[in-house]
């Protein structure tokens, strides 16, 4: 998945409270914008074969309704067209719209994770979640869409198994290139048993000779604790634990 680009910087929370998705259509893009984003794209599978042009949502736009309301415009693509974020000249590139998961351990601490050398962001840390997909047949794009697809990130990258309906909407944080995520919180477990369901997921994917796609978690309170996690990392992290360590009530400790 190629969700890092150099276009924009700096995260932020748009404060959302309902959300409407309207599904529009694609920019057409120019035989220069195209042959560049084939070239590309072609450039990335030779450096890590794992990359796949299957099918994937970005996003088009957004528009507030109202002060607590947004609604997100997705546009249905594959993952070659992340590859136009390389083509300085390209005015058709479109960002992500993904989703993540908050999920607490019972102390209050929040889990991240580190995107392994297979990813298309080796050693960022972020909340797990991933980029959405079309919905299958003709099954509209809704919240509940939304979270099943959460669900699916959660157990994926953290072995976690989170039922969709246990998750809440949290709120929509915007990328510093546009992507919007659409966040959601899990139950909170005890650490012991979310590092357990981490270790399991990691063995079994090492056991098929893949590289699991968080290859480290950790679980962190406060903004405070961010430095501890070397690398770089996703730039709407901050303000998300920002937000969550308000609600939270603050704390201290951080577990690596």
């Amino acid at each position: 998945m190629i969700e890092q680009s150099a276009r924009g910087s700096g995260g932020e929370l748009l404060d959302v409270q309902r959300l409407r998705l309207v599904e529009t259509a694609a920019p057409r893009l120019t035989p220069e914008e195209r042959q560049a984003m084939n070239e590309a794209w072609d450039g990335l599978v030779r450096v890590n074969p794992s990359f796949f042009d299957g099918p994937v949502l970005v996003c088009a736009g957004t528009r507030r309704e109202g002060p607590d309301d947004l609604t997100v415009s997705w546009v249905r693509t594959t993952y070659r067209h992340f590859a136009l974020r390389r083509v300085p000249f390209s005015t058709s590139w479109l960002p992500s719209f993904f989703v993540s998961v908050l999920q607490p351990a019972d102390d209050g601490r929040l889990l991240v994770g580190r995107m392994s050398n297979s990813t298309a962001a080796p050693g960022r840390w972020q909340l797990p979640g991933g980029s959405l997909e079309p919905p299958e047949g003709d099954e509209p794009l809704d919240m509940r869409a939304l979270r099943r697809h959460a669900a699916r990130e959660l157990i994926e990258e953290t072995g976690i198994d989170a039922s969709p309906e246990d998750l809440t909407f949290w709120n929509v944080t915007r990328a510093g290139n546009g992507s919007i995520g659409v966040l959601f919180r899990a139950p909170s477990l005890p650490e012991a048993g979310l590092r357990e369901r981490y270790e399991a997921m990691a063995a079994a994917e090492k056991a098929q000779g893949r590289e699991p796609e968080l290859d480290n978690i950790a679980l962190i309170h406060s903004t405070a604790q961010l430095p501890l996690l070397v690398g770089p990392h996703a730039d709407y992290l901050e303000p998300i634990v920002t937000r969550y360590e308000k609600l939270a009530g603050g704390g201290t400790g951080v577990s690596i």
